[in-house]
């Protein structure tokens, strides 16, 4: 006689990313362990070589759609999720190699591959919200285990996971620390930029790197007069925001 699944079924895939994300999970350590207490863990090969067969309460997926293969695969992972949620800037934006959706990739392929005919890949890469239905959308470049943790509970729970939308310079403000353009005319994204880091590079007295994509309230026009005005000239602009969450700044840009 079959046992009955009590548990809620937890699994974590990757497409096309680095697995920083995946570490941060394991980086939970005391709070995975909990977890893993209330859950069946039934897909994380970053952790596991023991695979089950969904359907999974809870999906939690790394990386962009940069493949034919991967495009299928999240169809697949979507028909045996009950609940999808897309896991750093590579799931929620296209990530760093979204670098591609604005260049010749063939080139690429013959510049980096000493046999490019071998290597099949699509001319962009995009985030899982442009191929299936996601439901929630965790950002970073790695992702805040604080709020991993709250997403993963939230959905567990039944509830909205409580994950701010503001920008990083509310975070600046409730840690206390002197922002860096004012003060010392550092060029930096935080206006414009998704809280969950703790507004770290500002507390080191560096500028924000936007690892965490557009915040909900964005006007990136007004920003990029300030970015010039503190040094930047229009390249130098362009790199600033063709890192991590190029494609959804260049998304905003557009609007």
């Amino acid at each position: 006689m079959t046992a009955t699944k009590t548990r809620p079924g937890l699994a974590v895939f990757k497409l096309a990313s680095c697995d920083g994300c995946q570490l941060t999970l394991l980086d939970c350590e005391d709070e995975l362990l909990a977890l893993a207490g209330e859950v069946d863990i039934s897909h994380f090969l970053e952790a596991s070589s023991a695979v089950e067969a969904g359907p999974y309460d809870l999906s939690l997926v790394e990386g962009s759609i940069t493949t034919a293969e991967d495009a299928e695969r999240i169809r697949t992972i979507r028909a045996a999720s009950r609940h999808l949620v897309t896991i750093g800037a590579c799931a929620t934006a296209g990530g760093i190699q979204a670098l591609r959706n604005f260049a010749d990739v063939d080139e690429f392929r013959r510049t980096v591959y000493a046999h490019p005919e071998y290597i099949s890949t699509l001319a962009t890469s995009t985030p899982v919200s442009a191929h299936v239905d996601v439901d929630f959308e965790l950002r970073g470049c790695p992702i805040d285990r604080r709020q991993l943790i709250e997403v993963i509970t939230a959905f567990l729970a039944g509830r909205k996971p409580d994950v701010p939308n503001h920008s990083v310079c509310f975070e600046c403000k409730r840690r206390g620390t002197v922002c860096v353009t004012v003060a010392h005319g550092t060029p930096c994204l935080g206006p414009v930029t998704h809280a969950g880091c703790g507004a770290l590079c500002p507390a080191y007295h560096r500028g924000c790197f936007g690892c965490f994509g557009p915040s909900g309230s964005v006007n990136l026009p007004a920003l990029i007069p300030l970015l010039r005005r503190d040094g930047l000239d229009e390249d130098d602009v362009v790199r600033f925001l063709h890192t991590f969450n190029t494609a959804a700044f260049e998304e905003e840009l557009g609007k």
